[in-house]
């Protein structure tokens, strides 16, 4: 019987830990199958989802999936009814009855099913239901478990830099370019203000930040600040406004990508626009 190989997960960010399932997924079979979820589950089931970002959208993740090599990404519905499933109801169901799962491929810290079967369980349960198992060790950085978890808050504390060890690549953001009060203008720093894409996308901590912006197909350096504003603003609204270096266009409307590579400084306020105005040419300085 040919070999048809599936694995489960979120994948929220397809971090290293989860190109290590991939690439074992993929390695017993080139047309493997990714099943995934969309919405989170703890946005159905009311689980803390008040405070859940995420490191992609829905769309992000299919093209990062398909970037890793995956030609067959399944994304299932997940809703209350789908939740009450049991493990084994699950497999037999999906794995065996809809996709005929020869080859079960899990990361080690996968829970299944409305009972929450461990991997471990999950292995033992799928192999009795004549499945081959394979349960992909986690990757390790500095002694610690890659996973979203540690990803989202190693992004709130503002290390992008460790973000992007964990990611294999620098952690972005899109949106579109909005009109904002034009006051960078009037002191020398003209920014892009970005309405984010995907509205429950994860943000680095308030502050000061290197950034590569995609324009157009082009790159250029940029310095992002993510905060409150609280030199000019007692609004306490958080804007992402960027000043894209050596650039000056309009380009209200149009698509903006982040690429954080640096963090320079926490979120500070400012006597006046003067001092302001001296900071951020050290900031623009260290961004060059």
């Amino acid at each position: 019987m040919a070999v048809k190989a599936v694995t489960i997960g979120f994948f929220d960010g397809v971090h290293i830990g989860h190109r290590r399932v991939l690439k074992a997924l993929l390695e017993k079979d080139s047309g493997a199958r990714v099943l995934t979820f969309w919405p989170h589950p703890r946005t159905v089931l009311q689980q803390d989802a008040r405070g859940l970002y995420m490191l992609s959208s829905l769309q992000d993740k299919k093209e990062l999936l398909t970037g890793y090599g995956v030609k067959n990404i399944e994304v299932l519905d997940f809703t209350r009814e789908f939740a009450s499933l049991s493990a084994e109801e699950f497999i037999k169901s999906y794995l065996i009855d809809t996709y005929h799962c020869t080859n079960l491929v899990l990361g080690y810290d996968n829970r299944l099913g409305s009972d929450a079967l461990s991997t471990s369980q999950v292995a033992e349960l799928a192999g009795r239901m004549g499945m081959e198992v394979e349960v992909v060790p986690p990757y390790e950085l500095d002694g610690i478990r890659v996973s979203s978890t540690r990803v989202r808050n190693t992004l709130q504390d503002g290390d992008v830099e460790s973000v992007s060890l964990m990611l294999g690549r620098p952690y972005d953001i899109k949106g579109i370019v909005v009109a904002g009060n034009r006051l960078g203008r009037t002191i020398g720093f003209p920014t892009a203000n970005l309405a984010l894409s995907f509205p429950l996308k994860a943000l680095p901590a308030n502050g000061v930040y290197c950034t590569e912006v995609v324009l157009e197909g082009r790159c250029y350096r940029g310095m992002t600040n993510i905060g409150v504003r609280p030199t000019v603003s007692n609004s306490g609204v958080k804007t992402i406004e960027t000043h894209i270096l050596e650039f000056d266009r309009d380009i209200y409307g149009l698509e903006l990508e982040l690429k954080f590579l640096k963090r320079i400084r926490g979120e500070q306020q400012f006597a006046d626009l003067e001092q302001l105005r001296q900071q951020l040419e050290k900031d623009r300085n260290m961004c060059r």
